[in-house]
C-alpha cells in the first residue's frame, strides 16, 4: 500500500516492546472499546444464529430459515446511509453528545425496541412480525456499527488500531456468546415442564421462555448506552463547511469513495476483492450451525454450557493472540493464518456431523472454531481500519465491512436448501472449500503491499514473506 504522508518508505518502523504492547490493553480507549464491542456484537446472533435455533425449535423448515438470514443483508448495504451517519448531525442529540455518540445512542435505542418486539411475537402464530422486528434490529445494529467503527478509528492513531480492534473483537465475541449461549441458558431456565401429551409429541418449543430471554438481551444493550453516555467524543479532523447542498453531497457521498480509489489506484480492486471474500467460509456456514445442533439432538443447556465455558476462553485467547501477533508480526501474516484456520474449522463441523450426539466432540469443535474466528477477526478489523482515511472513517469503513458481508450473506440464504439436498457434512465441507480463493488474495495483497513500499497497510509492522 502507498505510505502515508508522515512516513518514508526507507525507514523501517520500530516495533514496540512486549511491555508497551501489553500496556495498550489497559488504556481507557481500549477498555471503552471492549464495552462498546459488546454492544456491537449483541444484536447479530439475535437476528441470525440464535433466531435460527428458535425458529427451528418452533418447527420452521430449514429452507425458510436460510432465506430469513437475508435479514443480515442490512449489514451489507449500510454503506448506503453511512455518509449520513458520517456527516449529518441529529437535532437535540448531537449538540449534547457529539456526532459519533448521538448516532450510537439512537441506534442502540432502535435495537432495544426491536428486540422487545421479537420477544413479544410468537413465530408459530405469525412469522411476519418477528421478521419485521428482526429487520429493525438489523438496521439499528448496522447503524451502530457505522458510528462505532468511526468512533474507534478516531479514538487512536494507527499504531494502536490493532489493540483497539482486539479489544473490540473481544467484547464483540463475548456479546455473541451471551447472545448465543446466554439466550439458550436463559430460555432453558425459563421453561416450565411440558404437559405429557406435548412431551410425547416432541413439542419442546415454549414461546414464553424465549420471550424472557429476548427481553434480557434488550436490557443488556444498556451496557453500550452507559458507555456512550460517559465516554468523551473523539476529536475529529475539521472539514471545511459546505457552501451549498451540492457541495455537501459531494463531500458526503462522492469524496469518501473517490479518496479510496485515488490512494490505492490499481490495488483498490484487489483490496475490495479480498474484503468481499475473507469471511465467506464462516458467514455461509454460520447460519446453519444452530439448526445443526437442534437436528443432532443437542439441548439448549448443552449448547449453552459448551459455548459459555469453552467458547469464552477460546474467544478471549483468539482475539488477544490475533491483536498481539498483528502488532508484532504485521497484519498480513495474521490475515493469512486466520484464513487457513477459518476454513479448517469448518471441516471440523463436517467431522462432528459423523459423530452423532457427542458432547466431547462438540466441545472440541466449538473451541477450535472460536479460537480461529477470534484470530482472524482481530487481524481483519485492524486491516480494514488501516485502509481508511480519518476524514471519511465512517463511510469508508462501512463500505469495507458491507462488502465483507454482501456475497457471503447472499450465499448463506441458500444454505438451508443445500443442507436439505446434500446433508450437513457435505455442506460444511463445501464452505471450507470456499476459503481457498481467500488464501490467494491475501498472498497477492501482501505482495502488492511490498511493491507499494509501505510493507503493511497503515504503516504497520511489515510483511516479509514470499
Amino acid at each position: 500500500m502507498p505510505p502515508s504522508a508522515a512516513e518514508s518508505p526507507d525507514i523501517k518502523p520500530v516495533k514496540p516492546s512486549w511491555g508497551d504492547t501489553l500496556k495498550v490493553y489497559l488504556e481507557p480507549a481500549t477498555l471503552r472499546m471492549l464495552a462498546l464491542g459488546f454492544s456491537a456484537g449483541l444484536p447479530l446472533l439475535l437476528v441470525l444464529g440464535t433466531l435460527s435455533f428458535r425458529l427451528r425449535e418452533a418447527g420452521v423448515d430449514r429452507s425458510t430459515i436460510g432465506y430469513l438470514s437475508w435479514v443480515g443483508l442490512a449489514y451489507a448495504f449500510k454503506w448506503v446511509w453511512a455518509p449520513l451517519v458520517d456527516r449529518l448531525p441529529l437535532p437535540g442529540l448531537t449538540p449534547w453528545l457529539g456526532l459519533r455518540r448521538s448516532w450510537l445512542l439512537l441506534a442502540q435505542i432502535a435495537i432495544m425496541a426491536g428486540l422487545a418486539g421479537m420477544a413479544f411475537n410468537d413465530p408459530r402464530l405469525s412469522l411476519e412480525p418477528v421478521v419485521w422486528c428482526a429487520l429493525a434490529v438489523a438496521f439499528g445494529s448496522a447503524t451502530q456499527d457505522i458510528a462505532l467503527d468511526a468512533f474507534r478509528i478516531e479514538s487512536a492513531g494507527t499504531e494502536r488500531q490493532a489493540a483497539l480492534a482486539a479489544a473490540y473483537q473481544t467484547g464483540y465475541r463475548l456479546a455473541m456468546i451471551w447472545a448465543g449461549a446466554g439466550v439458550l441458558w436463559i430460555a432453558a431456565r425459563a421453561e416450565v415442564a411440558p404437559a405429557v401429551g406435548a412431551a410425547l409429541a416432541g413439542n419442546a418449543y415454549q414461546n414464553a421462555a424465549w420471550q424472557t430471554a429476548y427481553l434480557v438481551m434488550a436490557a443488556s444493550m444498556g451496557v453500550g448506552v452507559l458507555v456512550v453516555l460517559i465516554s468523551p467524543e473523539p476529536q475529529r479532523h475539521a472539514l471545511p463547511p459546505a457552501k451549498n447542498i451540492s457541495e455537501w453531497l459531494q463531500g458526503a457521498l462522492v469524496a469518501p469513495f473517490a479518496d479510496f480509489i485515488r490512494r490505492y489506484r490499481w490495488q483498490a480492486g484487489l483490496i475490495l476483492a479480498l474484503i468481499a471474500v475473507y469471511r465467506i467460509s464462516d458467514v455461509v456456514m454460520g447460519i446453519m450451525a444452530n439448526p445443526f445442533y437442534v437436528d443432532m439432538g443437542y439441548t439448549k443447556d448443552e449448547v449453552a454450557a459448551v459455548t459459555k465455558i469453552y467458547g469464552v476462553l477460546m474467544t478471549l485467547l483468539g482475539a488477544f493472540v490475533g491483536g498481539v501477533l498483528s502488532m508484532r508480526l504485521g497484519v498480513m501474516r495474521v490475515l493469512m493464518l486466520g484464513a487457513v484456520l477459518s476454513a479448517a474449522s469448518n471441516l471440523l463441523f463436517a467431522w462432528l456431523g459423523t459423530r452423532g450426539h457427542d458432547v466431547s466432540a462438540l466441545i472440541f469443535v466449538i473451541s477450535a472454531d472460536n479460537l480461529a474466528s477470534g484470530i482472524a477477526s482481530a487481524a481483519f478489523i485492524a486491516y480494514l481500519s488501516s485502509l481508511t482515511n480519518v476524514n471519511y472513517s465512517a463511510t469508508q469503513y462501512a463500505l469495507f465491512s458491507s462488502m465483507m458481508l454482501l456475497l457471503p450473506k447472499w450465499l448463506a440464504g441458500f444454505s438451508g436448501r443445500y443442507v436439505d439436498a446434500y446433508g450437513y457434512s457435505h455442506f460444511f465441507t463445501a464452505t471450507a472449500w470456499l476459503g481457498l480463493p481467500v488464501l490467494l488474495l491475501v498472498w497477492l495483497a501482501a505482495r502488492a503491499a511490498q511493491r507499494g513500499g509501505a510493507g503493511e497497510p497503515g504503516g504497520g509492522g511489515g510483511y516479509e514473506g514470499g
